[in-house]
């Protein structure tokens, strides 16, 4: 399939910007409070060397995107896609997080919203890892239909394996939303 998991995406005033070497000391600044890691799998990314290997990561996957409040251009947090498998059709959401100040106030849902939209145009399944502690996440994807399908140990890009839940939303599902 020939699709981009790269696009410029936007819905109501939220922007997801392909992802840059140039944007580290901007997402650093989101990414550095420890509070944003505290349910997340590796509890250390505030840690700017420790953050530093999360983004290298995010470049090397060509998927990930910086969000952006596109009426104040202030960088919200960052999201991406990954694995595309072709022979089930289906691709990874993931490795999201926000600032703190913008939790709560339905960013998530929109961020997600716009991906699933785009990304149902070209795949049938799309699967979310999420850690196993990570109750805020696990709570927030349930609320956009997707089910808990397996736990699954996710090697993340450069650090130690640790046990996620892998939740799936069809593209049938999303479309009788």
């Amino acid at each position: 399939m020939n699709f981009s998991i790269r696009p410029e995406l936007h819905i109501d005033n939220i922007s997801l910007i392909p992802l840059h070497e140039s944007d580290f000391e901007g997402l650093y600044a989101v990414a550095s409070d420890p509070k944003v890691w505290e349910q997340h799998p590796n509890k250390n990314r505030w840690q700017k060397d420790v953050f530093l290997n999360f983004f290298t990561g995010a470049i090397q996957s060509h998927g990930a995107f910086k969000v952006v409040d596109s009426e104040t251009n202030t960088i919200l947090g960052s999201t991406r896609f990954y694995d595309y498998k072709p022979t089930d059709n289906s691709i990874l959401i993931g490795y999201t997080f926000y600032g703190t100040a913008f939790w709560g106030k339905g960013i998530n849902s929109k961020v997600k919203t716009a991906m699933l939209n785009y990304i149902f145009q070209f795949v049938d399944q799309v699967y979310f890892h999420i850690g196993a502690t990570n109750i805020r996440s696990q709570i927030a994807i349930s609320r956009l239909g997707a089910i808990k399908a397996a736990e699954q140990e996710v090697t993340y890009f450069g650090e130690e394996p640790k046990l996620n839940f892998v939740y799936v939303i069809t593209k049938t599902d999303w479309n009788t939303k």
